[in-house]
């Protein structure tokens, strides 16, 4: 069952609906061309051993088969050392349901019912949940009960998932089984009560399955987040670096955090972005998926961009809240899902306010190493003779520059003025179990922030959300850092040049690829940012690349 195109064969036998495509063994290009073209486009080109997105495209049109055959071909070699294709037509705006399933060695099969894993990107999956939202009770049952015959069909033994394509008429098509626990098996455990990994061990040892089909029930809702060390603002390209800071939310009954990593831990170029799993649990799909939101908020990683602010607006998005999703709804969703971020005033004086603190508590800390730490120069509160104190603070919330004019009153209150609106602000910091706190009133309103500092970015977790407040810095400073991009492309990531598609003196458009990259397994192409004239390539094939460098320099104009 591990290669597609044997399985397709296995499961048509058996009476499991599959999806019309390709799954012949002459693998040259031009068969696979006539192939696409006698299915009808679009197509999905897939790697018949491939798994997590891995040797998977979608050509819309004839014109971009044989780029995408070739990225797809490239891709399955790195991942599985094989890169034979199958070719099948693409369901637009399918849904990805799968359904658990476990066999003995006493002919004894059940199904655990299905996961909803439709919203991914690059054909990796994002949050998944179980039950699958708005599926019939008939269809849940039909599919159920196709997923055992095609355990059945390979005498299967264990934990096993048969993937569905599943159309807007809740027609299933079968896609793949993986023949292993999936990353999200636990939202199965939570919806069922089952423990999928002690029934491994007890079906390995040859006992019979525990349960029968008419003895599991579902209970609930369960959500699982993939929290990925990836920039979501920058295509989802894949981060490796230091967690400098690592907090989750408390574990409980219906809260599971799965991880590998640590605070401290620095995070790898060469294994899979994804550190870590968020699993949520409660009695229907609305307060779990308020539950999840929840404790988004709480999850604090620092050092390294992740997706765990877009895995909260993705999930506060009206569609997905409706459950109206399919593979293609960050498409679909693009603009709604990536907006241009702005800041409110509020919490612009929580970051002013965070800043100020800190850099107090800094000074007083400062002055008890002093030979005269009851000095006035020791102090940082801002009190002056005949005159109040006023500074001005910049920061960047990403997309803009924001000023804020801080005034000093007394000791921990000050005024704000931000554009025309001025604010009445005290706070203070809290030290609890390892982490800052910021409690600050503003306006007559009261609240409590987690701070987090690194280097010049202030990381503040609010009730509302996650924001990064960064400090203006010196002209010379981001004049310098802007040169390496002058006139070329940089590596937007750390990865290994995989190949080279132009040379030195070649005309190229905005948008031609220019080289290819391969970072945490998965191939992404580096593309002219403009028209111009290659002037040199400053990496050869095999080189490693570190995030930031040059790649390629273009003649200036």
């Amino acid at each position: 069952m591990g290669i597609k195109s044997t399985s397709k064969h296995i499961m048509s036998a058996a009476g499991v609906p599959i999806i019309e495509g390709y799954h012949g063994e002459d693998q040259s290009d031009d068969r696979l061309r006539q192939e696409a073209e006698r299915i009808g486009y679009p197509v999905m080109i897939k790697a018949v051993r491939g798994g997590g997105g891995k040797g998977m495209r979608i050509a819309m049109t004839a014109a971009e088969f044989d780029e995408q055959l070739e990225s797809a071909k490239r891709e399955a070699m790195k991942s599985f050392n094989d890169d034979i294709m199958l070719i099948e037509k693409f369901i637009e705006t399918p849904r990805h349901v799968e359904v658990q399933v476990f066999g003995d060695k006493h002919d004894g099969y059940v199904y655990l019912f299905e996961r909803d894993c439709s919203v991914q990107r690059r054909h990796q999956k994002i949050i998944e949940e179980a039950p699958a939202p708005g599926l019939s009770e008939e269809t849940r049952k039909e599919i159920g009960e196709a997923a055992v015959r095609a355990a059945r069909a390979v005498d299967y033994v264990g934990a096993g998932t048969v993937e569905f394509i599943l159309d807007k008429h809740q027609k299933f098509y079968f896609m793949e089984m993986n023949t292993r626990l999936q990353v999200e098996h636990p939202v199965t455990e939570m919806v069922t009560g089952v423990d999928l990994v002690e029934w491994q061990l007890q079906v390995a040892a040859g006992n019979p399955l525990p349960v029968t089909q008419s003895q599991l029930k579902l209970r609930g809702h369960a959500f699982e987040a993939r929290i990925y060390a990836e920039d979501p603002d920058n295509n989802f390209i894949p981060g490796a670096g230091p967690l400098v800071h690592l907090s989750t939310p408390a574990p409980a009954d219906d809260v599971r955090i799965e991880t590998g990593v640590r605070q401290g831990d620095d995070v790898s170029v060469h294994y899979d972005p994804m550190i870590a799993k968020l699993v949520v649990w409660s009695n229907d799909r609305s307060s779990a998926l308020n539950k999840m939101r929840a404790r988004l908020r709480q999850y604090q990683i620092v050092g390294l961009a992740t997706n765990i602010r877009f895995l909260d607006d993705l999930a506060g998005h009206k569609d997905f809240a409706a459950a109206n999703v399919h593979t293609g709804f960050i498409d679909e969703h693009y603009d709604e899902l990536f907006p241009k971020r702005t800041i409110s005033a509020t919490t612009l004086c929580q970051g002013a306010l965070a800043m100020i603190l800190m850099e107090q508590d800094q000074v007083h800390s400062n002055a008890v190493l002093t030979n005269d730490p009851f000095s006035p120069f020791n102090f940082g509160s801002g009190s002056r003779f005949n005159h109040q104190l006023s500074r001005q603070i910049v920061l960047n919330n990403g997309s803009e520059d924001c000023t804020i004019q801080l005034t000093y009153v007394d000791e921990g209150n000050f005024t704000a003025q931000i554009g025309e609106e001025t604010f009445d602000i005290s706070g203070k910091l809290e030290f609890e179990n390892g982490q800052t706190l910021l409690a600050s009133t503003i306006d007559g309103m009261q609240s409590k922030a987690s701070v987090v500092v690194n280097n010049e970015t202030l990381h503040l977790y609010t009730a509302s959300g996650s924001y990064q407040l960064s400090q203006q810095l010196p002209k010379f400073v981001t004049a310098t850092s802007s040169t390496a991009a002058k006139g070329g492309t940089v590596a937007p990531m750390p990865g290994v040049i995989e190949k080279v598609n132009v040379a030195a003196g070649d005309e190229v458009n905005a948008g031609d690829p220019l080289l290819v990259m391969i970072a945490m397994k998965m191939e992404y192409v580096i593309r002219a940012p403009k028209a111009g004239v290659v002037k040199q390539i400053l990496f050869n094939v095999g080189d490693t690349a570190p995030k930031g460098a040059s790649l390629v320099q273009f003649e200036e104009e």
